[in-house]
């Protein structure tokens, strides 16, 4: 194998099937679900590989079971340094917390005025559900946008707790 070599598996999942794909070295480098926006699809000269992805794997399978609330794989993403700034402050809200766009910016140091840069960088996670964008939400309370569809982050909202996703109408 090439240092550029890409392996993949697909997960079932309560959200539809979930495309994993991971380096030569055993990060996992994207999760995308079905119909993303800007999601990844399988690719000639990939290398399907599902006993390589058999971690990350059970612990989605705990995640959606309720048994899992921080994810322990080792990721790696290439983004501009401004999306990974983003993408490190995504990992840091904790389960069935939400965070708004001008937090996340205050959290990496940006100007208030960066909250459509910081959004843009959010809906460029490669990450989708292990890397926690669907915990981002308007200043206001309400859901935005989420690269997997709002109907998903709902159901990510409702998993994790936060009740108000259904009670509000999210």
């Amino acid at each position: 194998m090439t240092k550029e070599s890409t392996y993949y598996a697909s997960v079932d999942s309560p959200v539809g099937q979930l495309l994993l794909t991971g380096d030569e070295f055993g990060a996992l480098t994207s999760l995308s679900v079905p119909g993303q926006r800007g999601g990844r699809t399988v690719q000639p000269g990939w290398w399907h590989a599902p006993d390589r992805f058999r971690d990350a794997e059970r612990q989605i399978d705990a995640y959606f079971a309720g048994e899992l609330k921080e994810f322990e794989l080792e990721l790696r993403a290439a983004g501009t340094g401004f999306r990974e700034k983003v993408w490190a402050a995504l990992d840091s809200v904790p389960y069935g917390a939400t965070t708004t766009y001008g937090e996340v910016a205050a959290r990496i140091g940006a100007p208030r005025a960066a909250v459509r840069a910081i959004g843009g960088a959010i809906g460029a996670n490669p990450l989708l559900i292990v890397r926690p964008c669907h915990r981002v939400i308007g200043a206001d309370g309400s859901l935005t946008g989420y690269a997997g569809g709002l109907e998903r982050k709902r159901q990510l909202l409702t998993l994790e707790g936060r009740r108000e996703a259904e009670a509000e109408g999210w």
